[in-house]
C-alpha cells in the first residue's frame, strides 16, 4: 500500500510563510507550482480590500485631493466640477487597480527577483522566483489587516494620506508639507516592505542555490526598483 502524501497544503504554506520561511521555500523548490497560492494571494487582498474600502475612504480622499491640486498647479484650466468627475472616476477603478495589482505583482516582482538573481550568481527558474514573489507578498494580507484596524481606530483627521497608518517612517511626515521625492523613498521603509523584501532574499537563497549575503543584494535591488514607481509619481507632481 503506498505511503499517504504528508507534503503541506498550499493554506498550511500560507500560514508558514510569516514564522517558518525556509520551510516553505525548501518544500517549494522542486516543484515550483503557485497557482493556489497566487489565488489565496489575489482573495485575501481583495476580501480585505472590499471589507474595509469606507474606513479607507479619508485615505482614498487625502490623496485623490493631493494629487489633483499639484495637477490644477501644472494646468490651472481644472475645475472643481472636473475634479467631482474626476473622483468619481477614481473610485470605481481602484477596485481593479488593487485586484490588478494582488495579481500581477508577482509575476513582475518575480521577474526582477529572477533577473536580480541572475546578477548575483543564482541559478533560479523564472516559475520558481514567480513562487517565492507569491508567498513573500503574503504579508501584505496582515499589512491589509493592520491599517483597517488603524483606520477604524485612529480619528480621520489623523488620515491625511497613505502613509498615516504605515508601520514605517513615512507615517510621521507631514504630506503636504514634506517633499514628495524623500516621501516617496522614505515610504518604502516600512515594516511590511522589509518583511516582503527578507522573505525574498530567503527564497532565492534557497531555490537558486547561493548564500543568503548574495541573495540579500539580490532582494535589495529589488526594493530599489520597486521604489521607481512611487519616485516617478513623486517626480511628475513635483512638475
Amino acid at each position: 500500500m503506498p505511503a499517504a502524501d504528508t507534503t503541506p497544503s498550499a493554506f498550511t504554506d500560507a500560514l508558514e510563510i510569516f514564522y517558518a520561511p525556509s520551510e516553505v521555500f525548501e518544500r517549494r523548490k522542486l516543484e515550483p507550482a503557485f497557482g493556489l497560492p497566487l489565488i489565496i494571494l489575489v482573495l485575501g487582498i481583495g476580501i480585505l480590500f472590499f471589507a474595509s474600502r469606507s474606513a479607507m475612504d479619508p485615505i482614498f480622499d487625502a490623496e485623490f485631493k493631493r494629487g489633483f491640486a499639484a495637477a490644477m498647479k501644472q494646468n490651472p484650466q481644472l475645475t472643481s466640477e472636473m475634479e467631482a468627475q474626476a473622483r468619481e472616476t477614481s473610485r470605481k477603478f481602484v477596485p481593479v487597480f488593487v485586484m490588478g495589482y494582488a495579481f500581477f505583482a508577482p509575476f513582475f516582482v518575480g521577474f526582477f527577483l529572477w533577473l536580480a538573481g541572475k546578477l548575483v550568481g543564482a541559478k533560479q527558474e523564472l516559475a520558481a522566483a514567480c513562487m517565492v514573489a507569491t508567498f513573500a507578498l503574503y504579508p501584505r494580507i496582515l499589512e491589509g489587516i493592520v491599517n483597517a484596524l488603524q483606520a477604524l481606530l485612529l480619528p480621520e483627521e489623523s488620515l491625511a494620506g497613505r502613509y498615516s497608518v504605515t508601520l514605517g517612517l513615512g507615517r510621521f511626515f507631514d504630506p503636504d508639507t514634506a517633499n514628495p521625492l524623500l516621501l516617496a523613498l522614505i515610504g518604502r521603509i516600512d515594516v511590511f516592505t522589509i518583511w516582503v523584501t527578507v522573505l525574498l532574499a530567503i527564497g532565492l537563497s534557497i531555490t537558486g542555490k547561493i548564500p543568503r549575503t548574495q541573495a540579500a543584494l539580490a532582494a535589495a535591488l529589488v526594493w530599489l526598483i520597486g521604489a521607481l514607481l512611487p519616485v516617478l509619481g513623486a517626480i511628475r507632481a513635483m512638475g
